[in-house]
């Protein structure tokens, strides 16, 4: 790894722990406005404030936010999307490149590959093509990797090992992933990579305790931190919620003293 990726992997990953928070806020460019996001700077601003050591999101995002960003606080780019939830099928195209993140001073870019999907060579190739730009400028690529196929759950433990391992193998400097249930499963899945994982959040969910255990869990089993989105901006206090997930990562925090922290 060279000097400059190494610099940039420790803005992402505190270096006592080990480990990252990073708040997901990609999620405008295909879904619109919604809750949590339509303020970027109160949004940004509670990122900083409540410990995220990294935010993952769109150069229109990062933009709008304006000067309340920090230097406590790291920004992961978005290179894919191209769809929306008006009729796009979700299928990944490179829509930036490494060098438009290192001009948004990014510490990190971020592709999906939907593995086992009819576009999965595709996928690959251009997540790959992206590896070797980011290898060049010394940019940690981040991959967002999913397990797509018949009768296959997305967070099927043989799945998300799979997929998390072909990410490593293509170049991804980071995995994100799902989060597969137990902690011994999960812990199979770790093993097998030889990159740190990150768990995502998935859809935003009415169970903030299920949450926090999946969190919690991940951790135990070897996680590398977090990269969720709608289940922490979208709660009624998002700087608790950044402060709790601090806690759970970097704390060793339970289950129990995250919901008391906010106020659960």
């Amino acid at each position: 790894m060279t000097t400059g990726k190494i610099i940039r992997m420790n803005r992402i990953f505190r270096k006592d722990t080990g480990r990252s928070v990073i708040v997901a806020i990609d999620h405008g460019g295909i879904a619109g406005p919604m809750k949590g996001i339509n303020k970027p700077a109160e949004l940004i601003e509670d990122c900083v404030v409540g410990g995220a050591d990294a935010v993952l999101t769109t150069r229109g995002f990062a933009r709008a936010a304006g000067d309340a960003w920090g230097r406590e606080t790291s920004l992961i780019l978005r290179l894919t999307g191209g769809f929306t939830v008006l009729g796009g099928k979700f299928e990944e195209e490179m829509i930036s490149s490494p060098e438009t993140a290192l001009a948004y001073g990014s510490s990190g870019a971020a592709v999906t590959v939907k593995f086992g999907h009819e576009r999965e060579g595709e996928f690959t190739r251009n997540a790959s093509l992206a590896a070797d730009l980011c290898e060049r400028w010394s940019l940690p690529l981040m991959v967002e990797a999913m397990a797509k196929g018949k009768d296959l759950k997305s967070t099927d433990p043989k799945g998300v090992a799979l997929a998390s391992r072909a990410a490593a193998e293509i170049g991804a400097d980071i995995v994100k992933t799902y989060y597969t249930g137990s902690p011994e499963s999960f812990a199979g899945v770790v093993e097998g990579c030889p990159v740190p994982i990150v768990i995502l959040g998935g859809e935003k969910t009415d169970s903030i305790k299920d949450v926090f255990s999946d969190v919690y869990y991940a951790i135990q089993a070897g996680a590398a931190g977090i990269a969720i989105g709608r289940n922490i901006w979208q709660h009624e206090n998002t700087r608790a919620m950044i402060e709790a997930m601090a806690g759970l990562v970097h704390e060793n925090w339970t289950v129990d003293q995250a919901l008391h922290h906010i106020g659960g």
